[in-house]
């Protein structure tokens, strides 16, 4: 049977305010389901203190005055805007604005033609942007809500179907940013690589050959020539290639990489370690991104085994919120019985008990997530933002 692909391979990003009564923008405003306890409306205004930033600036988090969890996306509202904003964690602000289910949900068509898409583009191929936009969403959610349960080829299958469609939008998108697109000056894009500040020096003939592909992949990228052009990008990447993997850090050898890893692993498992990191290295050589995910997949299922769970107490640190003393006390011997089973001999009693564990922790969890809000105005100091 094949094994699963690990939830912690999942790339996720991580997108808070609150008020003591949430208050809809107009009478008679469309509930939604309740969100951590709170039955809130699709327009909502909300006023918080700052708690922290997302990691582009594209929104805060917030903590509301009925102490509850939010985050405000500013996805809505210009670059220009946002830094007029100056912001500070501290700060009160205002919100209005709907409730989403995901981080995904704030990047909707609308934020995205705006973003990315020149005003020539006509409706008839915005209606096929749209359409396709809104499929690479749903595909989206569906690969990080199956991650847990994928097989490696399931997961291959379901990123090549997501890839195709960001093709296909680039293929319509193409002929309409082409018109203002300035090609940088071959030595620019060289210094994309980082060569010359590690030393690297590109032989002449080498260069010589990459700024004529160089050349030719500008001129059929403004020919909208796609599929040639991407022939061309593949013959510059295979020369270049031996240039830019002197700029990575050579891989360790297993014995160093294996040293760092305090454990006990039977010798057995080392061997099979050893072989799989072997491979591991080459597919790195070889830039075998999808050899390198199902490698490093297999030698973290084993390495897994010898791990040693922390305390009750150092896991549960993690949890910021309060648990009830009758429920901790259930964790804590829970979680005891799953440290003292072996992992090779009673796996489906692990899986067992960690079911349980986590049936007692998720609500605790739910009721504590982050509300996401799309925000469609902001009063900050007394100023108030509307999106441009």
């Amino acid at each position: 049977m094949k094994k699963p692909i690990k939830k912690s391979w999942m790339i996720a990003s991580a997108l808070t305010i609150g008020m003591a009564v949430l208050t809809p923008l107009q009478a008679g405003a469309t509930s939604v389901e309740p969100i951590n306890g709170v039955t809130v409306q699709i327009e909502q205004q909300i006023t918080g203190t700052i708690t922290g930033f997302n990691i582009d600036g594209s929104g805060v988090y917030l903590k509301g005055r009925d102490g509850k969890n939010y985050y405000i996306s500013f996805y809505k509202f210009s670059k220009e805007q946002q830094e007029k904003m100056n912001l500070v964690e501290g700060q009160e602000i205002t919100a209005e604005g709907g409730v989403v289910e995901s981080h995904s949900d704030f990047i909707t068509f609308e934020v995205y033609k705006k973003e990315n898409l020149p005003k020539e583009v006509p409706n008839e191929e915005l209606t096929k942007l749209e359409k396709m936009f809104n499929e690479l969403v749903k595909l989206e959610k569906e690969l990080k809500a199956e991650m847990g349960e994928m097989t490696q080829e399931e997961f291959d299958e379901k990123y090549e179907e997501i890839t195709k469609i960001y093709e296909a939008i680039y293929k319509i998108e193409r002929p309409y940013t082409i018109a203002s697109w300035q090609p940088q000056p071959f030595e620019e894009y060289l210094e994309i690589y980082g060569l010359s500040k590690k030393n690297i020096i590109i032989a002449e003939n080498d260069k010589k050959e990459l700024k004529a592909l160089y050349e030719e992949w500008v001129k059929l990228e403004k020919d909208v020539q796609i599929d040639e052009a991407n022939l061309k990008m593949e013959e510059i990447d295979k020369i270049l290639k031996p240039y830019y993997l002197q700029l990575r850090h050579p891989l360790p050898t297993f014995e160093e990489y294996i040293e760092g890893i305090n454990l006990d692993i039977s010798a057995d498992d080392l061997a099979k370690l050893k072989t799989i990191y072997e491979g591991y290295r080459k597919a790195v050589g070889d830039d075998n991104s999808k050899l390198m995910r199902k490698l490093m997949g297999e030698f973290y299922n084993i390495i897994d085994q010898f791990r040693v769970l922390p305390t009750f107490e150092k896991y549960m640190a993690v949890y910021q919120f309060k648990i009830n003393k009758a429920d901790r006390k259930q964790l804590k011997q829970l979680y005891e019985e799953i440290s003292k089973l072996d992992k090779k001999e009673e796996q489906a009693k692990i899986k067992e008990k960690w079911e349980a564990f986590n049936t007692i922790l998720e609500p605790y969890i739910t009721a504590n997530k982050d509300v996401l809000i799309s925000a469609s105005k902001l009063t900050i100091n007394g100023q108030v933002y509307l999106p441009q």
